[in-house]
Parts: C-alpha cells; structure tokens; sequence
C-alpha cells in the first residue's frame, strides 16, 4: 500500500466529526501521523453535545494506516494551542500539515434578519468560526515554516465564486463562510517567502453525522432522505474532501494552488480521485446548474 504522506505530520484542528474526521482519516491512510484536536472526548462533550470524539477519529486514523493522537484543544484558548504545538514540536519535531476546520454551524440562525438572531449565540459563531483559525494559526505556522513545503488548508462552505454571488442565508454565517476564503489568501501571501502554501477548501453538500441525523438516516441508506430532499441526490462523504486534502498534500506542485478558493469536486477532477462510492461528485456545479435553475433533482454527469 503505498503511503506518500509516510514521515509527514499533521494537525487537524476540528477533526472529531464531519469534513475533520474525513480529512483526518484519510491523511491517516496516506500514511501520516495526525494529532486529532477538539472539545470532545469520552469523558467531556462540547456544547454541541453529540457523540463523536476526537479518540474515536484518533482509532479511525490508525486503523486506516497512520497514526492517530487525539489531544483535547478549545482553540479559543491561547495557552492550550501553544500547549498543542509545544507538544508536538517535543514528539515529532516538524509539523507539515496544519488542517483548519473548526465551525460553529449549529450556533447559525437561518432565514432571520441581523436585528432578529440572538446576539450572542451569533456572536459565538464567529468566534468559533474565525477566532480559532487565526488563535490557531499563530501558534502553528512558526513550527510548520521550520522547513519549505509545509501546507495550510482552510475548511470553510462554498467557493468563492459561489460566496461572491450569493447571501448564505444568514449574515453571521455568510461573514464566516466568506471570511475563511479571504483569510486563507491573506496567509497564502505571508506563507509564500517560506515556500509554504495555503489553501481554501469546501466540500460540496456534506453527509455529516449532523447532516445523517437531521435526516434521521445513516451512511448505510442516506437515499431514503431523498424522498424529502431530491437534491441531497448530490451529496458526498466526508472521505471525498479527505481524499482531496491528501492529495494536495502528496502533490509536489501544491503552490499552484497557493491562495486559492478549491471545492473537492474540483479537485477530483485533477486528481483522479473519487468518494467511497467510486463517483466523482460536483456539488457546487450541479447547485449553480440544477437547484438554482429550478430543474428537479438529477445527478447525471455530475457525479
């Protein structure tokens, strides 16, 4: 089995579920060794109270061929982001991969006017969602600029062309969304004298646990939620965006990409990769091209 990111480190800041699972698990497959960070583990739940923990994605990742460790981080906390990085600078001497997906999509308000939504749950939101990232990226990049080559991505939803054009439903949401696009330019420009390389990246329409469970299905049958969203017809894996992540990291020409707004969908298309299901799936087309044209639900060509 071949394992291009053997030797390489990672932290996945955000990886107990989601898109931070996937990316964790797969990066775990490449061969690398990824310190799993969040809030929750078998003994403490965040404030999102959901079942996932950062040791269960830890297991994933070593069971998927890498080596997995998890370490409880609240990113908003300065000391124990230093404490991460210390730690692993002390055990692994390099840190080569920095994968930002911290969120706080359940704290969005959806369809209600700024002067309507509770202050400070949006206020929290964008703590959650840029705050961490740049608390994050602080105390990292000194470590990860040690050596040419280093990669950061930035998770956040929607490309920019799409956020550009199109208001997502929520202002505190659509500020975060749209906020992790530019950052990650800004840092690709800081990034770029230590031949290191920084990218924006967003899944298509994501089949979470949270997203699963809203639809009160499992991976197994996620099609019966069809039958009350046609378009979720459209959706992926977390492994899809893994896989894309993996890719740019194995790719000796990443700062091609350097600053960029990148989609998974997009990404397969250049690397040949696919989801679990061997398709390749293009959310963000099929949106602009299906949903938005008012055509009912039809994956054909673009998964």
């Amino acid at each position: 089995m071949m394992q291009p990111l053997k030797n390489k480190v990672a932290i996945v800041a955000g990886g107990t579920r989601g898109a931070g699972r996937g990316i964790a698990t797969e990066l775990g497959a490449a061969g690398a060794t990824v310190y799993v960070t969040g809030r929750s583990t078998r003994t403490q739940r965040s404030d999102y109270d959901r079942p996932e923990t950062i040791e269960e994605t830890a297991e994933l990742v070593t069971q998927a061929g890498g080596q997995g460790i998890a370490v409880q981080v609240d990113h908003l906390d300065p000391e124990q982001v230093r404490s991460l990085v210390a730690r692993v600078e002390r055990e692994q001497g390099q840190l080569d991969i920095l994968i930002n997906d911290i969120g706080a999509e359940h704290f969005a308000e959806f369809d209600k006017p700024i002067w309507e939504v509770d202050l400070e749950r949006g206020l929290r939101l964008l703590r959650l969602a840029i705050d961490t990232h740049l608390i994050t990226s602080h105390f990292a990049l000194p470590l990860l600029i040690q050596k040419p080559g280093g990669l950061v991505v930035e998770l956040t939803d929607g490309t920019a062309d799409y956020n550009n054009r199109h208001y997502r439903q929520a202002l505190m949401y659509d500020l975060a969304k749209t906020s992790i696009i530019r950052m990650a330019w800004a840092l690709a420009q800081e990034l770029q004298p230590h031949h290191c390389t920084t990218v924006c990246l967003t899944p298509g329409w994501l089949r979470s646990e949270m997203m699963l469970d809203s639809f009160g299905v499992s991976e197994a049958n996620w099609q019966d939620a069809t039958v009350k969203e046609p378009h979720f017809i459209i959706s992926e894996t977390p492994h899809y965006v893994g896989r894309a992540v993996a890719h740019l990291a194995g790719d000796p020409e990443v700062a091609r990409w350097n600053g960029q707004s990148l989609s998974s969908g997009q990404l397969a298309k250049i690397y040949g990769f696919t989801d679990l299901d061997g398709s390749q799936p293009d959310a963000w087309r099929y949106i602009q091209e299906v949903t938005e044209m008012g055509k009912p639900a039809d994956a054909t060509g673009y998964r």
